[in-house]
């Protein structure tokens, strides 16, 4: 039993991080409904951003919170507008074009093989003062660097939501995942909403790379292990929702660590994907998918 409770605890830590990672993921379908498949990669720019920022400078990983994301996010404000926003322009008449899958998908492609041409494909890891230390909760060991990234990626969660509720930006990112016409016609940028989702979604993606970065392997197809399990929270917990990306992320968190304990971690992938399957058979919509909780 305590070797289960451990187990839990480690699944809740991590699940929480799983969330992190799918909330960028969520924030961009729920305003532009499209599904950034290119979003492994911009967790993993995140991830040698704060790699190399901590590498060359020496300072606190945590620290590197205050300038990954914010880089981050310009560098996906541009993307959207200099790569997607075009192919949402040629293709206005179509209310979710397809072709953007297309583009995100060169984009995954692109990013993943520039960083093995720049960094090569070995893994790499940041060792600091905090990456191997623990604190005793009772009988049990947590890891510092994990409940961080626990306690970071709820207050990223609530922060995104009140960001969403109680600001002018959030109301206009709001109206427009409700209904983009009406939107424009009350005077909202359409393709400025979607720059600045973007940015968001990647800015997230930027805290994620930071949080992970201390404990992690950073490499050029990092963001593919992180990109799978955030498709299957987000369906999980139902597309475009924030609560429902981190209850997906815990669901997949105390799934791996718990059944681990009793069976192969082979088996443990097994059950993921046979309840991912079960939930797109049974709610498609996921957890929270029915509601608009922004």
């Amino acid at each position: 039993m305590t070797a289960v409770i451990q187990a839990t605890l480690n699944g809740i830590m991590m699940g929480a991080m799983y969330g992190l990672t799918a909330l960028g993921l969520t924030l961009i379908f729920g305003v532009m409904k499209v599904v950034n498949f290119a979003h492994g990669s911009l967790l993993m720019v995140g991830m040698f951003s704060a790699y190399w920022l901590i590498k060359l400078t020496g300072i606190h990983p945590y620290l590197a919170l205050l300038i990954v994301p914010p880089i981050l996010y310009f560098f996906g404000y541009y993307l959207q507008d200099l790569v997607i926003k075009p192919v949402f322009r040629a293709e206005r008449q179509v209310r979710e074009p397809l072709t953007v899958i297309i583009v995100t998908t060169g984009v995954w492609y692109v990013l993943d093989n520039l960083a093995l041409m720049l960094f090569g494909a070995e893994y790499r890891t940041v060792r600091t003062a905090i990456s191997n230390k623990s604190f005793a909760l009772g009988s049990f060991i947590v890891s510092i660097p994990k409940f961080s990234g626990f306690v970071i990626a709820v207050a990223t969660a609530v922060g995104l939501a009140l960001f969403m509720r109680k600001t002018k930006i959030g109301m206009a990112l709001r109206a427009t995942s409700l209904d983009r016409e009406a939107a424009n016609l009350m005077g909202i940028d359409q393709y400025k909403v979607y720059n600045i989702a973007f940015g968001l979604g990647t800015a997230i993606a930027g805290i994620a790379g930071c949080v992970l970065i201390p404990f992690y392997y950073v490499y050029p197809s990092v963001g593919v292990v992180f990109d799978i399990r955030a498709f299957i929270i987000v369906v999980l917990g139902g597309l475009g929702s924030i609560p429902g990306a981190l209850l997906g992320g815990l669901v997949i968190g105390l799934i791996e660590s718990v059944f681990s304990q009793f069976m192969a971690s082979t088996w443990t992938e097994a059950i993921i994907y046979a309840i991912f399957l079960i939930i797109l058979f049974v709610k498609p919509s996921g957890f929270f998918g029915n509601k608009q909780d922004w």
